[in-house]
């Protein structure tokens, strides 16, 4: 499969920001919290990605579109990085740019697997990999229902929870409290807006 950065994404002044991890780590929640902590600010967006999921099959807030509308908008330029993963596609919206070139923030919620296409796709990229312990992982995943105790064991059995690659990567440990994690994730959050400031 190949993918090809939206036009015009080297111009930007701004850092995108990656949010990855695996299920249980809480990234959407550190997501949302650190969201309503910075909804008063022009200067840092959070990006709603678009999603080949049913809008109520639980998770983050998302676009849902089906299969050929995705690519639809992959066609036509709407994206300005796509991937896939479990089976479905997910896509950045192009506007994003519109921010990076102000020089804001802007803060996805994207994959370990599709980071070599943000990368390519964004000049200033800085990765926040959300973990927590395996302990952590797998009690929250049980509390979800979603899975049996066997696929969750295999689920954590499947690789490291580090980021592979030359990234600008950033480790936030989210097995303690989440008031703790989110003071990590906007320490960060703020850290880059005085970068680009």
């Amino acid at each position: 499969m190949t993918h090809e950065p939206h036009p015009g994404a080297g111009a930007e002044r701004g850092i995108m920001v990656v949010v990855v991890g695996p299920s249980g780590a809480g990234k959407d929640t550190l997501m949302n919290l650190a969201a309503r902590h910075f909804s008063g600010r022009a200067d840092v967006h959070f990006t709603r990605r678009v999603i080949t999921r049913h809008r109520g099959a639980g998770g983050e807030d998302h676009l849902s579109v089906s299969l050929q509308g995705f690519a639809a908008m992959e066609q036509s330029g709407s994206f300005a990085v796509w991937w896939e993963a479990h089976g479905l596609k997910y896509g950045i919206p192009a506007e994003v740019s519109v921010a990076l070139s102000k020089g804001h923030i802007v803060v996805a919620n994207g994959s370990r697997s599709a980071l070599h296409r943000f990368q390519a796709a964004f000049p200033r990229l800085k990765v926040i990999n959300v973990t927590a312990s395996a302990e952590v992982l797998a009690g929250r995943l049980e509390a979800r229902g979603r899975e049996t105790h066997e696929d969750i064991m295999a689920r954590l059995a499947r690789g490291p929870l580090t980021v592979r690659g030359d990234y600008d990567v950033t480790e936030l440990d989210n097995s303690g409290s989440i008031e703790e994690a989110e003071q990590k994730m906007i320490a960060i959050l703020d850290g880059l807006l005085a970068e680009v400031h």
